[in-house]
């Protein structure tokens, strides 16, 4: 336990030491906050999002009769003006910034043109839906109120429909399926990153015959678990940086309004961190293994990329499996997905976020994940054992399948 603990450290030291993690790291961040920015960055080039602020609006024909004043009243956003102003005048307050935008009506039967005018188009994609619905409601009214209809008629007229969603199945799911494919997809780079950097060091420490060191003063199985959980928590804590930048930045700089309309975090609980750490900790445990496995068994670092291969499609394909099924999460596949020791890690945190999984399911599927990491670390560290002395030509799956035969 001893030289676990002196390995683990010194894993530690040397990752965090690391030029290409400490510059990754900080490379993450500032593009978590950049990212998160960028409403403010387009508003600091383009003026205000609000698109108009100070708008002007021409009736010269009368069509809303002189009530146009009602729409000064609504809660447009908007800093309203009505005005008579022929069109070359507007253009050019609104060119010399005297106004951010103008609205101009104009009869042509049987319709009704409305054209919005803004100095730069390029980021619109049409009239502002709050402006057309002010203006289709404020002229029903005036044509409504040509009718002499009773309060009671005009009510009738526009029911108050009430929309709600809901699922057949006994277990509805529930929570912003936005919000868990981004985390998904955190949780995934972070496992996979994390483990991968476990053959990227055995290997740096085979060409530097640092290993022979190692070896020499400890058992194979040491220097892998030691080496395992020592980078394991090094990502653990990258990964709690990256995730508590994101939520900093998001609450600094994004609207409240947006921030709970597209990144609902109101199924986060603490229950949830909890399961989802024991996940990161348990999927990187089984994908270190496989990675300790291929790191052993090259000793070029130019070799790893190849070695890594098989294990990289086996990750990305336990990762889009997990991913895709989010999409419909009552379905069997996503069960088997939280389930299946190598996608579970991907899946069952947001199950759980989702309100669709049991404790019972909890404690199955991380059985089953903790057998599969116990297998899987006694094939590698018997590998490991027999190849990380091989200073010879990359081994084929043949070559590794002779060595785990061999006593």
């Amino acid at each position: 336990m001893k030289d676990i603990v002196t390995i683990m450290k010194f894993t530690i030291k040397d990752m965090a030491r690391r030029k290409s993690f400490i510059i990754s790291t900080l490379i993450i961040l500032i593009m978590i906050v950049i990212g998160f920015n960028v409403p403010n960055i387009i508003s600091s080039f383009n003026g205000d999002t609000s698109l108009g602020e100070k708008l002007v609006i021409v009736d010269k024909e009368n069509v809303f009769e002189g009530n146009l004043e009602l729409i000064k009243q609504a809660d447009s956003g908007y800093e309203i003006e009505i005005a008579n102003k022929d069109e070359e005048t507007i253009k050019k307050e609104i060119e010399e910034e005297k106004i951010d935008a103008a609205i101009i009506i104009e009869k042509q039967d049987p319709s009704i043109k409305i054209r919005y005018i803004l100095k730069d188009t390029t980021m619109m994609y049409g009239v502002p839906e709050g402006l057309m619905s002010a203006f289709d409601s404020l002229y029903t009214n005036i044509q409504i109120g040509k009718l002499g209809l009773t309060e009671s008629e005009i009510a009738s007229l526009s029911p108050n429909f009430e929309y709600t969603l809901e699922q057949s199945g006994e277990n509805e799911a529930q929570g912003n399926i936005f919000v868990m494919m981004i985390l998904s997809i955190v949780l995934f780079y972070a496992i996979y990153f994390c483990a991968y950097q476990v053959s990227s060091s055995i290997t740096t420490e085979k060409t530097s015959k640092i290993i022979e060191t190692l070896v020499t003063s400890t058992s194979p199985r040491n220097i892998v678990l030691g080496k395992t959980i020592g980078i394991g928590i090094v990502g653990l804590l990258q990964l709690s940086l990256i995730i508590a930048t994101a939520l900093i930045s998001a609450k600094s700089f994004l609207d409240e309004e947006l921030l709970n309309s597209v990144l609902d975090m109101s199924n986060i609980t603490p229950y949830l961190g909890f399961i989802t750490i024991v996940y990161f900790l348990l999927g990187y445990f089984a994908f270190s293994m496989f990675y300790a496995l291929t790191g052993s068994t090259v000793s070029k670092p130019e070799d790893i990329q190849s070695a890594n291969g098989p294990v990289a499609i086996i990750a990305v394909l336990s990762f889009y499996l997990a991913y895709f099924t989010m999409m419909n999460p009552t379905s069997e596949l996503n069960v088997f997905a939280s389930m299946f020791p190598l996608s579970a890690p991907f899946c069952m945190p947001f199950r759980i976020m989702m309100g669709l999984a049991s404790t019972t399911d909890v404690i199955i599927s991380i059985a089953i994940l903790i057998v599969t990491i116990l297998l899987i670390a006694k094939v590698t560290i018997k590998i490991y054992s027999n190849a990380i002395l091989n200073y010879g030509s990359k081994m084929n799956l043949k070559d590794i399948i002779n060595i785990y035969k061999s006593k």
